[in-house]
C-alpha cells in the first residue's frame, strides 16, 4: 500500500461522562469520507490515544474499519513506551484491520539510534503490516536526525514517515532527497506548514479532522497548480489551525469545532487533556465564525 494525500487524525470522541460515544464517531469518520479525506488515521496525539484502554482501541478501530470499507486506508497510531508493549499495540492493530501504523518512537527512555533501528526493524517485522515513522521531537523527546531516518527507511516494511521536526518543510526536503522514490514523506502539525512541505516533496499531510473540507481544496488547488487560490484558502484556515495547536487544550479545540459543525455531540476531554476556559470558547466563535 502507497498511502498519500489528506489523512486526517480522527478525535475520539466522548459522552459527556467520558465513555466512547461511537455514533458521533460512525457520524465523523462518514463526513471524513464526503469531505475528500485520502485516508483516516486512528489513535494519533489528536485523538487523545494516551487516554485510551486496549478495550477502546479494538472498538474505535472496528467501527471505523466498518464505515470507511476498502474506500480509503486506516492508519492506526502506535504509542507505547518500549518495543513489548509497541509490537502488543501494533499486532492488535493489525488483527484489528488497520491497512498500517504509525510508530512513535519509545520516549519514556530516550532510545539511542542503533535501538531504534532496532526498534522499528522489530514493530515492522512482527506487525506483518506498513509501518510509518513518526518524527515527533515536540511531543517525544526523541529526535531523528535525517540520516537516521533515511536507515529506517531501508528496513523491510517501513514505507513512510511523518515529519513534525520544526522547521519541518527543510526536513521533508531533506528526507526526500535521501529515500527511494517510493517512500512517502508526510507533514504533520496539524497542516500548519503543509504548503511549503508538499513544495518540497511530501506526498501527503495529516492533520486534525474538524477542517477537512476546507483543507482538501486548498490542497487540489495547490496540486493543480492554482498556487494563489491555494495560498489564500490556507490563508483563511490559519487562525483555525493555530489555535488547535496550543498545548493542553488542542484536544478541547478540535472537539469544540466539530461540535459546533454538529458531528459530534460532546466536546467532553479525558484527563489530563483539559476543556477550554470560558474567554476561549469566546474567542474560538470569533476563529471559526465565517469559516464554513
Amino acid at each position: 500500500m502507497v498511502l498519500s494525500g489528506l489523512i486526517p487524525i480522527l478525535a475520539t470522541p466522548f459522552t459527556d461522562r467520558g465513555e466512547l460515544d461511537l455514533p458521533s464517531l460512525r457520524r465523523l469518520t462518514e463526513w471524513q469520507l464526503a469531505s475528500g479525506a485520502d485516508g483516516v488515521a486512528v489513535f494519533g496525539m489528536a485523538s487523545e490515544g494516551f487516554a485510551l484502554t486496549g478495550q477502546d482501541r479494538a472498538r474505535i478501530l472496528a467501527e471505523v474499519r466498518d464505515v470507511v470499507g476498502d474506500a480509503v486506508p486506516v492508519v492506526a497510531g502506535v504509542g507505547s513506551t518500549s518495543t513489548a508493549t509497541a509490537v502488543e499495540q501494533a499486532l492488535a492493530a493489525a488483527d484489528g484491520g488497520a491497512d498500517a501504523l504509525m510508530v512513535l518512537p519509545p520516549y519514556l527512555v530516550k532510545p539511542a539510534g542503533a535501538q531504534l533501528v532496532d526498534f522499528y526493524g522489530e514493530v515492522a517485522e512482527r506487525a506483518g503490516i506498513d509501518v510509518m515513522v513518526q518524527d515527533a521531537p515536540g511531543a517525544t523527546g526523541v529526535a531523528m536526525p535525517d540520516s537516521l531516518i533515511v536507515e529506517l527507511s531501508k528496513l523491510g516494511g517501513v514505507t513512510s514517515v511523518k515529519v513534525e521536526a520544526p522547521p519541518t518543510a527543510p526536513k521533508v526536503g531533506a528526507v526526500v532527497g535521501g529515500v527511494a522514490e517510493d517512500f512517502a514523506v508526510f507533514g504533520g502539525q496539524n497542516a500548519l506548514f503543509c504548503l511549503e512541505e508538499y513544495e518540497r516533496g511530501a506526498v501527503g499531510t495529516m492533520p486534525a479532522c474538524e477542517f477537512t473540507d476546507l483543507l482538501a481544496p486548498v490542497l487540489a488547488d495547490w496540486a493543480a497548480g492554482r498556487r494563489a487560490d491555494a495560498l489564500a484558502g490556507f490563508t483563511r484556515l490559519l487562525p483555525l489551525i493555530r489555535f488547535g495547536m496550543q498545548p493542553g487544550i488542542a484536544w478541547a479545540v478540535h472537539k469544540e469545532v466539530l461540535v459546533r459543525r454538529g458531528l459530534i455531540a460532546s466536546a467532553a476531554v479525558r484527563s489530563p487533556a483539559r476543556p477550554l476556559d470560558p474567554g476561549s470558547l469566546s474567542f474560538l466563535d470569533d476563529v471559526v465564525r465565517g469559516l464554513w
